[in-house]
């Protein structure tokens, strides 16, 4: 599915002529040794038993609690035994961006002009009366295996190996740019469209900020409020806080359309989680600055935002354009 979207990415690209073709931009790439919070990797378990513990590093419940692990087999084996490992994965990145076809990433974007208007990325005022606003982003999906990457862990039959591959980009997607065309994926957001479920988000803001996010909410992320609708229209005001919105937006997105599947549910496979499992994610700012933290969906920007998007950073990469370093939780049978 990711190279059929990269092949018609490309092929729109193609579709514009030279004289309406620039590059838009400019930043620095990501540095997998220095810009990851590596630190976040912990705590790690294995055989039940927890060998790398790490203080005031967020962490949720897994599977991994017990020493031998059994999952099935291929015939004529049937079954393999082997130990339960758990820890965090820096595997994804997510790009949430102001300008069509940017990617912090890669540090550089094309300005395709016949597109810019409809796609660009806004924060502007719901209602001309009051001072409330709304924020809408772009939304990039990386394949980013920093294990696979750096050439480590080769031979862990934990860890991904692939490399790094745009998976998803949100600029060909219709679904992104309208609300109600949106409602196709997820019908049951009439169920949340009331003041009573919208407050029980309140809960879950609650929760997250003082530790995990609540499970059963899951319509809500927290401080940035609803999980619905699935697009880039977030009704925030605070630009930091919705585009981490947004990125939370983008997993479950990809989760509801089966793109993804939870790697910390299950020892044995990938689960696919058209409802979500929020508290195995964790996202990490790394542009327009590196934030060495990596904090739970719908965690408040309070935690996270300062000094992360300043009006004007000399050779840094340009505001507004966010990246975020997805953490997961891993859990599997290593045989």
């Amino acid at each position: 599915m990711n190279r059929i979207i990269v092949i018609l990415s490309l092929f729109l690209i193609h579709l514009y002529p030279p004289n309406v073709m620039a590059t838009v931009k400019s930043g620095t790439f990501v540095n997998p040794i220095t810009d990851i919070a590596w630190q976040e990797i912990f705590p790690i378990k294995i055989a039940g038993i927890t060998i790398a513990p790490a203080s005031g590093n967020y962490d949720t419940p897994d599977p991994a609690s017990t020493p031998v692990c059994v999952c099935p087999a291929p015939p004529p084996v049937f079954y393999r035994i082997g130990i339960s490992v758990s820890f965090w994965e820096p595997a994804r990145m997510i790009e949430t961006v102001a300008t069509p076809y940017y990617f912090p990433s890669l540090g550089f974007g094309l300005d395709l002009a016949s597109t810019k208007g409809f796609l660009s990325g806004k924060n502007h005022s719901l209602n001309d009366a009051l001072p409330d606003q709304s924020t809408f982003a772009q939304a990039h999906y990386l394949l980013f295996p920093v294990w696979s990457i750096l050439g480590l862990l080769t031979d862990f039959v934990c860890v991904e190996h692939s490399g790094f591959d745009v998976a998803y980009i949100t600029e060909i997607d219709p679904l992104w740019q309208d609300d109600e065309l949106a409602f196709i994926i997820h019908p049951e957001a009439l169920l949340f469209a009331n003041p009573f479920a919208q407050m029980a988000c309140i809960a879950d803001s609650v929760a997250v900020n003082a530790y995990r996010p609540l499970e059963a909410l899951y319509w809500c992320v927290g401080s940035g409020g609803s999980a619905y609708p699935m697009t880039g229209h977030v009704d925030d005001e605070n630009i930091i806080q919705a585009n981490s919105t947004i990125a939370a937006r983008m997993i479950y997105k990809l989760a509801r359309e089966l793109l993804i599947c939870d790697t910390g549910l299950n020892l044995c496979s990938c689960v696919p989680t058209p409802i979500w499992y929020k508290p195995n994610y964790k996202l990490q700012a790394v542009r327009p600055a590196v934030n060495k933290r990596a904090w739970p969906i719908g965690k408040s920007a309070f935690f996270y935002g300062a000094n992360l998007n300043p009006p004007y950073r000399s050779g840094k990469g340009p505001g507004d354009e966010f990246l975020w370093m997805v953490f997961r939780k891993r859990a599997c049978c290593a045989f």
